[in-house]
C-alpha cells in the first residue's frame, strides 16, 4: 500500500498529465499521482523522462534488460509490472521479459545480454561493485556512447525504483493487461498464471 495518498490537489497541470497518462497507458500511473503532491517535482520528472526517451545509442532490448534487472535488484514491483507491460507492448520476446528476475538460471539470454544485466545489478548494489573486466567487455561490444547510455539508464532506473519503493508504490496491474496484437508469428503458450501475451 502506498505510503502517500494517491489523491493530490487536482491542478490544471495534474489534470493534463492524468489525461496524457490515460491516453497513453490506459490509466493514470501511480507515480504521477504520488508526485502530483509536489508539482515542481512532477514537472521536473516529466521533463527528465522526455529527455531520457530521446537517448538512442543503446539497443532498445539491452536498455530494457538493464532497466528491469536494476528494478528487480531493488525489488520495485511497480517498475517490474510496468516494464513487463511496456516491453511486451513493443514486441520484446516474452520469455526474456518474464525471466529477468532469474536471468542467471535462464538460457534465454545471449552473452551480451547477460553482461548487461550483470552490470545493471553490480551498479545497483550499494556500494556499486563494478568489475573492470565486465566493463571492458561491454565497452568493446557496445562502444563508448552506448556504454555511457547503459550506465545512465541504470542510474535513472535506480532513481525511479528507489523513489517508487520508498513511496510504497506496488504493481498497478499492467502485466495483466498486456495483450499484444498478432504480428504474424506464434509464441509458446503462456505460462500458468500468466495471461496470453502478458
Amino acid at each position: 500500500m502506498a505510503r502517500i495518498s494517491l489523491d493530490p490537489r487536482r491542478s490544471l497541470f495534474l489534470r493534463a498529465t492524468e489525461w496524457y497518462s490515460r491516453r497513453t497507458y490506459g490509466k493514470v500511473l501511480d507515480p504521477v499521482r504520488a508526485l502530483g503532491h509536489h508539482p515542481g517535482v512532477l514537472r521536473a520528472d516529466l521533463r527528465f523522462e522526455l529527455a531520457v526517451g530521446r537517448w538512442k545509442k543503446l539497443d532498445t532490448d539491452l536498455k530494457a534488460l538493464a532497466v528491469m534487472a536494476s528494478a528487480a535488484s531493488i525489488g520495485c514491483s511497480w517498475c517490474m509490472d510496468f516494464g513487463h507491460w511496456e516491453n511486451r507492448q513493443r514486441g520484446m520476446d516474452a520469455r526474456k521479459v518474464r525471466e529477468v528476475p532469474r536471468w542467471r538460471e535462464s538460457d534465454a539470454y545471449t552473452p551480451l545480454e547477460r553482461d548487461v544485466m550483470e552490470f545493471a545489478e553490480a551498479m545497483t548494489a550499494n556500494p556499486p561493485e563494478i568489475d573492470d573486466d565486465l566493463a571492458a567487455r561491454l565497452l568493446a561490444e557496445l562502444g563508448e556512447a552506448a556504454f555511457v547510455e547503459l550506465t545512465a539508464m541504470v542510474a535513472v532506473e535506480n532513481l525511479r525504483s528507489r523513489m517508487n519503493t520508498a513511496l510504497g508504490l506496488t504493481s498497478q496491474g499492467f502485466k495483466d493487461h498486456c495483450e499484444i496484437p498478432a504480428r504474424g508469428r506464434t509464441e509458446a503458450p503462456a505460462a500458468a498464471g500468466e495471461t496470453a501475451g502478458g
